[in-house]
């Protein structure tokens, strides 16, 4: 049954006024806790414990901008790592008992920065050349933090399931995915759940039930390595068949990890039968669940509740950012009747780690694997004849985006057949970072990946004039409409329908416009190749990641059009060696402005 997205304005005005709310209760857990501590041991009737989550933490280890080569900044003075995380649960634990406190992480750990890029790809951690690989840094971070268990997120599979089965070997603690299927057999390819318990003195032991779900939207993100392998069926679907056993083992709490986002949304739109974002689907459908650790969707929600639809009770959902923004703090209050633990209480929030000092454990455990990947980022490749700014690159035709065309466009060429290499060639990709610079000078490997931030691969895929300009269309939903005669302002033009930058291609080798002026779906004029009007029924080969081309973005035509190139070579790693072959990177060579935003046929810039 089709459920209507919930509006993201409401839906954050509601977190933060929850949020707030919880931040002005502070921790609470712990006082019934030493009221109960109080009594002897044959009375105790009520006791308190709390589930610390992490989320999203992409390899950060530490408070470091691998692609700046300094320590991390942005405008909202947060710190990043999972070092400054490990002092606030140490102090949790100091403060509330090391057996009151279970420590959980709701997916995308093992990529995101250069230090994950190193450990799969540059010393991997399966081995290499015959030599056995070393352990992941967050692995060996999150065994030192004694996590309880983790859900697997996304991006877990970019790397390709040996990489993942590897870290899960190197972990002491299960990953979760009770939606994450063999494809032949249709079981548990992972574990689906754990069950921890609380010890409490002269009573029976709180038992607490972890069941953790993935994204269905790895089965299009990451079609080239799980296709075959792994299926990948809707959280709300599995949520209804773990919780039931769950509760039947006994547990007194159902406490889930979803990689996977609290609003009903899906940015695939309807190319998979399941929601993307589907943790308050989960929360309202499923009875017997008690919180939800949230991840997958990069936003703060210190405190947001779901009445389920069945019993009428509410389900806890927080979710604490990313890269460790912040840590999620459950606290759970339980009263013992007739033998059996009952929550009675529970509340959440969200800590920020930035004015603790990293742990030290973590820094000894993890610093020279720190330094030996400072020292591979700060490689020179080559040089480059002026400096290229990504600063207007989300609405503006710029040469550093040229840069990646060229290299997608080049790579293809030299793979296609002769039948498809007499067609027309294009590219297209997006802006993954405002603040990318490749300076004038020296170029470096981190001033290259932080220009291409993610770990994508390439195709080639075929589409018709006529679908081109779909594509191209939808991608013009980014910007906000701004009518002829109206300043534009660049503070407010983008972004608009929650079109992220990630999500907004640009193309080379075909000239256009769009006119920002006109309505969605009737901004893409005076779409040309070599001069030429596109005719309908003209076939394009185009160059493009294989995020976008297995639907990532939920843009038309492209994850059912026909393949004439495909490489599991990371085009980021294509730039690396376009600098290093030329030893100069000069954007005379491919720099060409081809697209431009108007109003009304007027430009913009």
């Amino acid at each position: 049954m089709p459920v209507s997205p919930m509006k993201r304005r409401e839906f954050m005005q509601k977190s933060a006024v929850t949020g707030a709310a919880v931040a002005a209760a502070g921790s609470v857990a712990a006082a019934p806790a030493q009221a109960a501590d109080q009594k002897p041991e044959h009375t105790r009737r009520t006791w308190s414990f709390s589930i610390l989550g992490t989320t999203d933490l992409h390899s950060h280890v530490f408070d470091w901008d691998y692609y700046k080569d300094a320590a991390y900044s942005d405008k909202a003075g947060n710190s990043v790592g999972v070092a400054r995380v490990a002092t606030l649960i140490r102090q949790q634990r100091e403060a509330k008992g090391e057996d009151r406190v279970l420590l959980v992480d709701a997916g995308d750990i093992i990529q995101g920065t250069s230090l994950a890029y190193y450990y799969a790809r540059v010393d991997p951690i399966t081995g290499k050349d015959g030599r056995r690989g070393p352990k992941h840094p967050m692995a060996v971070a999150m065994n030192a933090m004694r996590y309880d268990a983790a859900a697997l997120g996304n991006h877990e599979f970019n790397y390709g399931i040996d990489v993942l089965r590897k870290f899960e070997s190197q972990c002491r603690f299960p990953l979760l995915g009770a939606n994450a299927l063999d494809a032949k057999t249709l079981r548990p390819a992972f574990r689906p759940y754990t069950v921890k318990r609380i010890c409490v003195p002269g009573a029976p032991d709180i038992k607490v039930g972890i069941l953790g779900l993935t994204n269905p939207g790895i089965a299009l993100w990451d079609k080239d390595n799980v296709s075959g392998k792994m299926v990948f069926p809707g959280l709300v679907e599995q949520a209804k068949k773990y919780v039931p056993r769950l509760r039947a083992l006994g547990c007194d709490v159902v406490f889930l990890t979803d990689h996977s986002g609290m609003d009903g949304s899906s940015s695939y739109g309807d190319s998979l039968p399941y929601v993307e974002n589907a943790s308050n689907l989960v929360a309202e459908q499923v009875p017997g669940i008690d919180a939800i650790l949230v991840g997958h969707t990069h936003v703060e929600v210190p405190s947001y509740t779901v009445k389920n639809k069945e019993t009428g009770k509410d389900v806890l959902l927080s979710e604490p950012y990313c890269w460790g923004y912040r840590l999620t703090v459950f606290d759970f209050e339980l009263e013992l009747h007739c033998g059996q633990w009952k929550v009675t209480g529970k509340k959440a929030q969200t800590l920020n780690p930035k004015d603790v000092e990293e742990d030290p454990e973590i820094t000894r455990l993890l610093k020279a694997d720190h330094e030996l990947v400072v020292k591979y980022v700060n490689t020179a490749v080559g040089t480059c004849t002026q400096d290229l700014s990504a600063a207007e690159s989300c609405w503006k035709d710029v040469p550093i985006m040229d840069f990646i065309h060229q290299v997608q466009m080049a790579t293809v060429a030299t793979g296609l057949s002769s039948a498809d290499a007499a067609l027309p060639l294009i590219s297209v990709a997006a802006p993954f970072s405002r603040t990318a610079d490749i300076p004038a000078g020296s170029v470096t490997i981190k001033d290259i990946a932080g220009l291409y931030i993610y770990d994508n691969t390439l195709y080639g895929k075929k589409l018709t004039g006529a679908q081109l300009k779909d594509y191209l269309e939808y991608a013009a939903r980014y910007y906000h409409q701004v009518p002829a005669g109206t300043k534009v302002d660049t503070a407010t033009l983008t972004n608009a329908n929650n079109f992220w930058d990630y999500m907004y291609d640009t193309a080379a080798g075909v000239d256009y416009d769009i006119d920002i002026a006109q309505p969605e779906g009737s901004r893409i004029k005076n779409l040309t190749y070599k001069g030429a009007p596109v005719a309908d029924d003209q076939v394009f080969v185009v160059a493009v990641n294989n995020y976008r081309a297995n639907g990532g973005s939920g843009y038309p035509h492209i994850a059912s059009a026909g393949i004439a190139y495909s490489s599991t070579n990371e085009i980021r790693q294509l730039m690396i060696d376009y600098v290093t072959s030329k030893g100069t990177l000069n954007p005379a060579d491919f720099a060409v402005t081809n697209w431009k935003l108007t109003q009304n046929g007027t430009p913009v810039f």
